[in-house]
């Protein structure tokens, strides 16, 4: 038995189908095939039941991809121990974000990450909130870049920005050429919102539950871009995290007046595993990803 074993084991068990396996692990079905066949012969067990229309993992392999999983994400950790002690802003870094977050914050810190830290080998992962918490308390993922929630208390954070979400409207619409708008005179309208999901959407449906502000019950978006969108197309006013808004002179459509009394905002965190050795990394990248943002959102 290999630790390389246990990674075709895992991979089966995400993928339930050899051919996909087998290349995510870069490696042909046949040896992958193989190799899990060797493992079960080692073990003295079947673990999979091959079928020709699906993978059936056995109550034994279940049990066993289960710890394989530790096993690794355990191998993983003493690597990262090393590599602490050596040199903390080199190797494989794997981070995971949200789609409100990801494209509209890594174009400001990608560069100046990799001008900051050359020897570090980002992999970003995009996915919804609760996603990307399963994987980080799996070890598939090192750190999160993502709103702070209140479910969030048993991973270690630290802030990075305050984000201030602001009214996306019509280019023709009245309040177009406001300078502001209070969250109290959006009482008795109708939002467009993002699908169930995404903490955008709970966050703010929280400042405007609070406010009588309602949700348009007739569309939901599966996207910002697709929001903006159909606001653009007049079909109605949504609130936008100020680092997707763009530049004003690539508005095509849509205005964004800032809301006040309250300002609606969320906080943006880089959320680790609480234990995590790879600690000194993370901080560094904090301060770097903390000063960029800030001054983006100055702009």
């Amino acid at each position: 038995m290999n630790l390389r074993d246990l990674e075709y084991l895992v991979a089966l068990s995400q993928e339930r189908h050899f051919r996909k396996a087998a290349e995510k692990c870069f490696v042909s079905q046949p040896t992958l095939s193989g190799q899990l066949r060797k493992l079960e012969e080692e073990l003295g067990i079947l673990l999979i039941e091959r079928t020709s229309r699906k993978v059936l993992f056995t109550p034994a392999g279940d049990a066993i991809t289960a710890q394989a999983k530790r096993i690794l994400a355990e191998t993983k950790e003493l690597r990262d121990i090393a590599r602490t002690f050596t040199e903390p802003m080199s190797g494989e870094l794997h981070i995971g974000l949200i789609p409100t977050v990801g494209p509209y914050l890594l174009p400001h810190i990608i560069p100046v990450l990799k001008q900051h830290f050359p020897e570090l080998q980002l992999y970003l992962y995009e996915a919804q909130t609760q996603t990307l918490l399963k994987q980080l308390a799996d070890g598939e993922l090192d750190c999160l870049i993502l709103a702070q929630l209140d479910q969030m208390d048993d991973f270690g954070s630290l802030p990075l920005y305050d984000e201030p979400m602001v009214l996306a409207l019509p280019s023709d619409h009245a309040w177009a050429g406001r300078k502001q708008v209070a969250l109290s005179e959006l009482k008795g309208e109708k939002l467009l919102m993002l699908e169930d999901g995404h903490c955008l959407r709970d966050q703010a449906m929280g400042f405007c539950f609070a406010a009588g502000i309602f949700e348009d019950q007739h569309f939901k978006g599966t996207s910002l871009e697709t929001l903006r969108n159909m606001v653009a197309a007049g079909s109605g006013l949504t609130l936008m995290p100020q680092l997707a808004i763009g530049s004003p002179q690539s508005d095509h459509g849509v205005r964004y007046v800032p809301v006040t009394d309250p300002e609606p905002s969320r906080t943006i965190t880089l959320l680790h595993r609480v234990h995590s050795v790879r600690r000194p990394c993370f901080n560094e990248m904090a301060k770097v990803i903390k000063k960029i943002a800030i001054s983006s959102l100055l702009q």
